[in-house]
Order: structure tokens, then sequence, then C-alpha cells
């Protein structure tokens, strides 16, 4: 018989974790509700957006699965590496990105992230440590690991986070990796983002081994389950596993349980799940588990919450003026940043 997987988080938790006792700080809640509700604002934006044939593409929304990303950069340092595939558009604004230039590269603007030519599947900020969304299933798993084994190489302090799906899981690669960095000590995260679905597949269409925790096992790497709906969960389990990859341990993989409110992609019917079990999850959403805490511990009065809800709207309209009006790229600009061999007889010179 199949082992059952842990149960997923439940109104039970929610309730609990609303307390007024919490070990962390008033200033830490405040940063998690602000950041998340720009994450959320801005995603809510830049679907209306797609709709509207602002831009094109493929798009994947990250609505539902803020904590991951809140609970990650507060539990990280200056200096880290992160890694995603395309549902990357949070990651960098929770390390800090300006929003401004996010909502310019899904325009497909020169003053983009990636100056135009990524689009939503590829942000990419060096500055805030965001090593980019990648587009190909399961490859920054192993490319994540080659970041983190480059940290090694230079002898600095830094932990590569590598984040993938639940579907990225049945790569070949990843075993490859995992095999790799547990038997070269590489000091890097592995989190599996797990929203219960690759694309439109559950996890229990997928695998005998549903909690995705286990798959760890065979090469002795850490592993446990996380309630990714809980920003104070995630930073707990992103902090002891930084700290081992620090002291020179090597991996973990954490399977953070999820949600995504909306489709895998903008072009999802959502067919395979119902409304009542969207509802069910939203009713432990992460953005209004920090508001309860807040209000709970009467740490922002009612003026200065609007206050946020000002400002982040502002982020977000600013952003989208700032997209419009910024340059699409020239027809030149095909030949930069590009990888060329100098002796290559076809090269067109402008």
């Amino acid at each position: 018989m199949a082992t059952k997987s842990p149960k997923q988080p439940t109104k039970t938790t929610v309730k609990a974790a609303s307390s007024k006792g919490t070990k962390f700080s008033k200033e830490t809640y405040k940063k998690w509700y602000k950041d998340m509700l720009l994450i959320r604002k801005f995603e809510e934006k830049t679907g209306q957006l797609y709709i509207q044939q602002k831009f094109g593409g493929f798009c994947h929304l990250y609505i539902g699965q803020e904590a991951i990303v809140a609970g990650t950069a507060s539990a990280c340092i200056k200096g880290d590496k992160h890694m995603t595939a395309y549902r990357d558009h949070a990651h960098p604004i929770a390390l800090g990105t300006d929003p401004r230039i996010l909502m310019a590269e899904l325009y497909g603007r020169t003053t983009g992230c990636s100056k135009g030519k990524g689009g939503s599947m590829h942000f990419f900020d060096k500055e805030v440590g965001f090593m980019g969304g990648h587009g190909i299933v399961g490859a920054q798993i192993a490319m994540g690991a080659g970041v983190a084994f480059a940290e090694m190489y230079k002898g600095t302090n830094n932990v590569a986070f590598v984040s993938m799906g639940d579907g990225a899981v049945r790569q070949g690669a990843l075993h490859e990796t995992f095999n790799m960095a547990m038997l070269w000590k590489i000091p890097v995260v592995f989190i599996i983002e797990n929203n219960n679905y690759a694309m439109g597949t559950s996890v229990e269409r997928t695998t005998n081994v549903q909690d995705l925790s286990k798959i760890g096992l065979s090469y002795e790497m850490p592993s446990r389950v996380v309630n990714g709906m809980r920003p104070e969960d995630v930073h707990e389990a992103i902090e002891e596993a930084a700290t081992r990859a620090r002291n020179g341990e090597g991996p973990t993989l954490l399977d953070i349980r999820t949600y995504r409110y909306k489709g895998h992609s903008m072009s999802d019917p959502q067919k395979y799940r119902s409304k009542e079990e969207v509802s069910e999850w939203q009713e432990q959403d992460p953005i209004e588990h920090c508001l309860r805490v807040i209000q709970d511990n009467k740490w922002m009065t009612e003026k200065e919450l609007d206050e946020v809800s000002v400002w982040v709207k502002k982020e977000v309209d600013e952003s989208v003026e700032f997209a419009e009006n910024s340059p699409y790229p020239e027809g030149k600009d095909l030949y930069d940043d590009i990888y060329q061999e100098p002796n290559y007889p076809y090269i067109i010179e402008y």
C-alpha cells in the first residue's frame, strides 16, 4: 500500500497562526504584507493587460503563491542567488526589483529588465541576485546547481535557491543534479513550488510518490514538507536550509505546498478543478493572514493600511505608464547580447 502524503495546510492551521503571539517582528510582518500585496496587484494588473492584448506571448501568474517568495526573500542574505522557471514575476519583486522595469519587459520595451527581449518568462536582474526565469521545464534545476557551484568555487558564503514546479520534478536532469549536488555538497536549496497541478495534471496522476520531499531520500538529501501559504513557515525552512548550505553541509529539498488561484497560464480553462476547491484554498490566503496578524497585534492603524494600498496602486499604475511610454527595441538590437562564433561566415554587419 502506498504511503499517504502529509495533509495540506488546513483551516485549523490558519486559525492557530493568526494569534497575537508570534516569533517574527512587526517590521517583518509589515514587509511581508507590503511585498505580497504589491505582487498580487502587479499580477492582477498583468492579467488585465494581457486580456487587453497590450502584450503577447505566454503569461503565468503567481497569484496565491506569494508567501513562498516573501518568506524566501526575508530569510536570504545579499549575495544569494535565485533562479526559477517561467512563473517568475514575483521573485524579483520580492527581492527588490523596481516593478516598472518588469512591466516594461512584459511590454517588450528597451527599458525592461531583459531589454524587452525576454518578456514574461525571462525576467532577469543580476543586481538583486535574480538569475532569471527560464522557459525550458526543469532546465533551471541543473543551471541553478551550477550557479551554486560557482559560488562555492569562488569561496563566497552565498547560497543558490532554485525553484521549480511539481511538474518539473519529472525531468531526468533533476536526478543527475541531485546526485552531483549531494556528492560535492554544493550550497543549493531546491524549492518545489508544489501548487498541486503540473499545467492541468494533478500530482496524484503523475506519481506514486505524492510526498515530493521523498525524492531526496535516495540521495540522503535533507528534505521536508513546508506550508507554502504561510511566510513564517517558509522563512524558517529556508533559513534552516541556507544555514546548512553555508556550513558546507550541502543541499536541501523543500516540498513547499501552495496553490495558484489562477490557471497555469492565461490560456488555461481550468477544467481539471472545481470552484469549491479554489475557494477553500483562498480561505488560507497568505496576504489576509498577515493582515490579520498585523491587526490582531495593532501594529498598523487603518489609515496606515490604507496608505499601503494607495502606495501599491501607485506603484502598479506608474509601472504601466512607464512601460507604455518606453521605446521598442530596434532591429539592430537583435544582434546585441548574444553568443556568436567570431569566424562564423554569415554574420550580418550593421
